[in-house]
This record gives structure tokens, C-alpha cells and sequence, in this order.
């Protein structure tokens, strides 16, 4: 199973998308017996290629907020301790 084939969701696989898309167009039946199944295959390597690299990305984001809710905590803690003071 795979997601919705949309294009605009998924670039880096718009190519093999289309060829996939072509194939099931060209091959009604033959789809259904193994017409498509390299295509099939590369597009499943593709989209947990493009998985990887989003997931990559969002931890980055999410090391850098992490690190700038920390500062902020600590500009906060340090400016409640000059006003105790």
C-alpha cells in the first residue's frame, strides 16, 4: 500500500509517479499480474527515500526549538532571580 500519488506532496518521486500512473493506464489488466510491480518497487524505495530525509529535517527543527525553548527557559529562571533579588 502507498499514499495518495499526489504530485505536489511528493517531488522527489513525481517522475516514477507518472511512469506508475502510465503503466496502470496502459495495462488495465496486466496490473493486476505483475505488469507494474518494478515500477511498483522503485517508487516504494522512493518514498521511504524522501521519508528519510523528511524525518531528518524535522529533527533538525525540532533540535533547534528544543534549544531555543532551553535559552529562553534560562533568560526567564535568571530574570526571576534579579527581580527576587
Amino acid at each position: 500500500m502507498h499514499p495518495p500519488l499526489t504530485l505536489h506532496k511528493l517531488p522527489m518521486c513525481a517522475e516514477i509517479i507518472e511512469e506508475f500512473q502510465k503503466c496502470h493506464i496502459d495495462h488495465p489488466i496486466g496490473k493486476f499480474f505483475g505488469e507494474c510491480t518494478d515500477l511498483k518497487i522503485k517508487l516504494d524505495r522512493c518514498f521511504r527515500e524522501e521519508k528519510a530525509l523528511k524525518r531528518k529535517a524535522n529533527f533538525e527543527q525540532s533540535k533547534k526549538l528544543k534549544e531555543r525553548l532551553q535559552a529562553f527557559r534560562k533568560e526567564t529562571a535568571e530574570e526571576n532571580n534579579l527581580v527576587q533579588s
